[in-house]
C-alpha cells in the first residue's frame, strides 16, 4: 500500500504519526494512505520555507519567472497523467480533471508576467529637489488550506502567484485527495524552484490549527465551506496574519423568456451535474422567470436523464461519483427531506449503481420542481448534482430571490435581451455574474471571489488582488542635495512648497 508523504525542503519526509485512507471513489476501495501531520511536521515546514526565503525574496524577478514558464511547460507535458491522478482520487472523469489543470494553469502564466504587474511608480519633483517612488516587497513565508474538489486548481489560484512574488509557500492540500500535491511539489522541483520555497504537510484539523497559529506565518489562503472559512479567517487575523477565506456558495442561474432554451439548458444541465455537482461554482437553482417555466423544466428534466454516469477514467462518462460514501448519504437525504417539504422529485437520482463498481460513491442527476426559498433543497449547499428549479412572476423578483440569499458567489442569467442582462448585472448582490454563461469563473488575470457569506474578509484571490495580497508596499521619499548645499531643516510640518 502505497503512503504519501510530506514534501519539506524538497524532498519526501518520513513518516512520523498516523496515516489515513485515501479511496478511490469508482470502486470504494482503498488505495493509499496520506501521512497526517500536525504541529511538528508544520513547523519542520516553516523552518526550511524561511530560511528558503533569504534567498529566493531576493533573487531577481527574471529568475523567478525562468521557473514559472518551465513550471508551466511541465504541466502542458504532464496534463494527462496529473489528470489521471485526480480522476483517480476524486472521482471527476479525466477530462474534467484536464480542464482544472489548464484554468489552474492560466494563473502560472499570469505569473509568468508579473514583471510589468510588479512595477511601481514614480514621481518627479514632488517638492522642490524631492522625489518619490514606490515597489511591492513579498510578505515571507504564506500558506495555503485547499479543498478537495479541485486538489490542482484551487492551489494553482495561491502559490504561483505567492511564489513569483518572493514569498516562500506550504500547502495543506485536503486528505481525501492528496497526490495531486505531491505530483506538483516534483514538478516545481524539476522547473528549478529552489528547495524550501514549496512544501506540502498533508493532514486534518491538527495540520490546519499549527498553520493558523504558527508565528512563522504570514498570511493564509482558504477555500472551503463558510463556517470552516469564518474559523480561518477569525483564529489566523487573530494571530496577526492576512487571510484569503473563500466560502460556499448557492448559485442561480435565472432563465428569461426570451432565452434560447435548448442553449440554457444544456449549460444549465453542465453547470449542475458536471463534476457531480461538487463545485463552489456549480449551478444548484434555476430560476424561470413567468411562462417559460413549464418549458424550461421539461428540457432540463429530459437532459437530466440523459447524462451518462460512470468512473471517471471511462470514456463516455460524463458524471463521475461523489469523493466519499457520507457526501452520497447527505446528497441523497438532501432530496429526500426536499420531497417530504412539498417539492416534486423530477428525476431521482438516488440509488444508483454502477455496473462492476456497485461499491463506488455514486448517485444520480437529480432534478427537484416547485422548490421555495424556506426549503432546506434552496438554502442548503448540497455539494451534489441536484437542480432545484424555482419559479418566479418577474426578472426583478429573480433578482431579490438571489439578493436575499446568504451567499454571494456566482450567478447567471440567460437571456437575448442587453437591457435586462446590464439591469440584472448591475443589480444583483454576488461578486461573479455571467450572461449565458453558466459558470463564471473569470480569467486568471481578474479576481476569483464573491460577496457575502462567500467571501470571509475582502482579499479574492488570484489576478491584481492576489499580489497585493501577497506583498507588501514601500514608499520611499528622496532628496539629493548638492555637495557642500546647506538647507536648514524646518520644523513645521513639511509640504510639497
Amino acid at each position: 500500500m502505497k503512503t504519501i508523504q510530506h514534501w519539506i525542503d524538497g524532498a519526501a519526509a518520513p513518516v512520523q504519526g498516523d496515516t489515513v485512507p485515501v479511496f478511490n471513489p469508482a470502486t470504494g476501495a482503498e488505495q493509499a494512505r496520506v501521512a497526517l501531520g500536525g504541529g511538528a511536521e508544520v513547523d519542520a515546514a516553516v523552518q526550511a520555507a524561511a530560511r528558503a526565503f533569504e534567498g529566493w525574496s531576493e533573487s531577481s524577478v527574471s529568475r523567478r519567472t525562468q521557473v514559472m514558464f518551465a513550471f508551466r511547460q511541465l504541466l502542458v507535458e504532464h496534463e494527462e497523467e496529473l489528470g489521471r491522478i485526480i480522476s483517480a482520487e476524486h472521482g471527476k472523469t479525466v477530462d474534467d480533471a484536464r480542464g482544472e489543470i489548464v484554468r489552474g494553469r492560466e494563473v502560472v502564466e499570469y505569473a509568468c508576467g508579473l514583471g510589468d504587474v510588479l512595477k511601481g511608480s514614480f514621481s518627479d519633483q514632488v517638492s522642490r529637489g524631492v522625489d518619490v517612488h514606490n515597489f511591492r516587497q513579498p510578505l515571507g513565508v504564506v500558506a495555503g488550506i485547499t479543498p478537495f474538489n479541485f486538489p490542482a486548481m484551487v492551489p494553482l489560484w495561491m502559490h504561483p502567484i505567492a511564489i513569483a512574488t518572493g514569498n516562500t509557500f506550504i500547502l495543506k492540500p485536503s486528505e481525501r485527495n492528496p497526490s495531486a500535491a505531491q505530483f506538483v511539489a516534483e514538478l516545481y522541483k524539476k522547473a528549478g524552484l529552489p528547495d524550501g520555497v514549496f512544501n506540502v504537510v498533508h493532514g486534518g484539523k491538527d495540520a490546519v490549527d499549527a498553520i493558523l497559529g504558527h508565528p512563522g506565518i504570514e498570511a493564509v489562503s482558504f477555500v472551503g465551506s463558510t463556517p470552516i472559512a469564518r474559523y480561518v479567517h477569525e483564529r489566523a487575523t487573530s494571530a496577526g496574519k492576512r487571510v484569503q477565506a473563500l466560502g460556499g456558495a448557492k448559485n442561480h442561474a435565472v432563465v428569461l423568456p426570451d432565452a434560447d432554451l435548448e442553449f440554457a439548458a444544456n449549460h444549465i444541465t453542465a453547470g449542475a451535474y458536471g463534476s457531480a455537482g461538487e463545485r463552489c461554482m456549480a449551478v444548484s437553482v434555476a430560476v424561470a422567470v413567468g411562462d417559460v417555466a413549464d418549458s424550461l423544466v421539461e428540457v432540463l428534466q429530459h437532459k437530466a436523464r440523459e447524462v451518462q454516469v460512470g468512473p471517471g477514467e471511462a470514456e463516455g462518462t460524463e458524471m463521475g461519483p461523489l469523493i466519499t460514501e457520507a457526501a452520497v448519504a447527505r446528497v441523497e437525504n438532501g432530496v429526500a427531506t426536499a420531497a417530504a417539504q412539498g417539492a416534486t422529485v423530477l428525476v431521482d437520482g438516488r440509488g444508483l449503481k454502477v455496473e462492476n463498481h456497485e461499491n463506488g460513491f455514486f448517485t444520480g442527476p437529480s432534478l427537484l420542481d416547485h422548490v421555495t426559498a424556506e426549503m432546506d433543497a434552496y438554502k442548503d449547499e448540497l455539494f451534489g448534482p441536484v437542480l432545484a428549479v424555482v419559479r418566479v412572476d418577474t426578472l426583478d423578483e429573480a433578482v431579490a430571490l438571489i439578493n436575499a440569499n446568504p451567499y454571494g458567489n456566482g450567478t447567471a442569467l440567460f437571456t437575448d435581451s442587453g437591457e435586462a442582462a446590464r439591469r440584472f448585472q448591475r443589480g444583483v448582490k454576488v461578486g461573479m455574474i455571467g450572461v449565458n454563461v453558466p459558470v463564471p469563473v473569470p480569467m486568471s488575470y481578474y479576481s476569483f471571489g464573491g460577496w457575502n457569506d462567500s467571501l470571509i474578509g475582502d482579499s479574492p484571490v488570484h489576478g491584481e488582488e492576489g499580489v497585493r495580497f501577497y506583498t507588501r508596499p514601500k514608499v520611499v521619499t528622496t532628496r539629493w542635495p548638492q555637495p557642500r548645499q546647506h538647507t536648514a531643516a524646518g520644523f513645521s510640518f513639511p509640504t510639497s512648497h
